[in-house]
């Protein structure tokens, strides 16, 4: 397939109620949509950065930039023999895996449209037909905030909480979280908010059987983590210092977590986040998937990477409700009362955009190259 063109939309939609990790509160993401096309079709992609550098080091404005003036206008007028040529055309820009990663799931969603086949097939999924969910839940203004909000999610059916921590809103918050739910599945998000000069206070969650603590340390850290993991009886999962196959390789090497999240904007794709999970499977290391409050797009493209046989932890792929009033995509992302989501057999990423709405909230476009 030829790439005709890349158009980029900024879309800026409200989230239902404020989400907060250790490094910032968000009230509503500006979303970069990612439209390629080629033969007549269009396929879709998301950039899932967020609207500042605190993640990791791409946001909203660089993003588009990128997208635009870099890794976009080198596919547009190349013929790719498969959606996986895009990962080694923008391979030599250092970084901004998001925005090429954007552009990378377009293309992947063209290349699965132009088949006649759902996304999850052309990327070589379909291990399971329903996928786990679990949800994410930001940092509250109360403890008893957060734990009715647990108890609203875990009757929705949820089978997993993840629950963000820093430092201040710890241990006690936890102690207090599984005193009121002793059996559920928990894990604590620290996004890089601790150092090594806090292993004593992070061993303490050691009593709360939680199933993970994800990147306690410094976001793009490995050694550290290894020295951690030595010490903790609690898995430690490694998000944002994953960001190859290779990342992946050192961290197993040194014992540096037992478990890894792959988000596919922060690897770069469908391509680099399937040998992120070869790596994790042959190595017996199981993988989610991340969210980054994704719109339906991103999360109908989570939904095909969750296929995937290594995907054997409940993810944060959860339901359009938690985040939008309205989604992007017709019907919106549901899940069912055990906390799945079924699989679409669509073409494509499997749902319907909701164009009107999405030229509703536009508000810059371009095309790149």
């Amino acid at each position: 397939m030829k790439i005709d063109a890349i158009v980029l939309r900024q879309v800026r939609m409200p989230l239902v109620h404020f989400f907060e990790t250790s490094f910032s509160r968000t009230y509503e993401r500006d979303i970069i949509l990612v439209e390629a096309r080629a033969n007549g079709v269009s396929g879709w992609g998301e950039i899932t950065a967020g609207e500042h550098p605190f993640y990791n080091e791409e946001w909203t404005e660089a993003a588009w930039r990128i997208a635009k003036d870099y890794a976009g206008p080198r596919v547009v007028g190349r013929e790719l023999a498969t959606a996986a040529d895009v990962y080694p055309l923008t391979a030599h820009i250092r970084g901004h895996n998001m925005a090429r990663g954007g552009i990378e799931a377009a293309v992947w969603d063209l290349q699965a449209r132009i088949n006649g086949n759902p996304l999850w097939r052309e990327i070589g999924g379909g291990a399971r037909k329903k996928i786990p969910c679990g949800v994410s839940i930001g940092i509250q203004d109360s403890v008893p905030e957060l734990l009715e909000k647990i108890d609203t999610e875990l009757a929705a059916g949820y089978q997993r909480i993840k629950m963000k921590i820093k430092p201040g809103w710890d241990v006690e918050v936890i102690r207090e979280v599984r005193q009121q739910f002793p059996d559920i599945r928990l894990m604590a998000d620290a996004n890089s908010a601790y150092t090594l000069a806090d292993t004593e206070r992070l061993r303490e969650l050691d009593a709360f059987y939680l199933m993970m603590i994800e990147q306690p340390l410094a976001h793009d850290d490995i050694i550290d983590h290894a020295a951690l993991q030595k010490k903790l009886d609690t898995a430690i999962c490694l998000d944002e210092a994953i960001r190859s196959a290779h990342h992946a390789e050192q961290a197993i090497q040194v014992s540096a977590c037992r478990i890894i999240n792959i988000k596919l904007g922060r690897v770069g794709g469908f391509a680099e986040a399937k040998r992120v999970h070869d790596v994790c499977e042959d190595a017996g290391i199981p993988v989610w998937c991340g969210g980054m409050l994704e719109s339906g797009v991103g999360r109908a493209h989570n939904i095909a990477l969750s296929t995937l046989p290594n995907f054997t932890l409940p993810g944060d792929v959860s339901a359009s409700k938690r985040y939008w009033k309205r989604d992007i995509v017709v019907p919106p992302v549901e899940v069912d009362c055990e906390g799945q989501i079924a699989v679409s057999d669509e073409v494509g990423f499997g749902y319907e955009l909701d164009h009107d709405y999405i030229r509703s909230i536009t508000v810059r476009e371009e095309a790149a190259g």
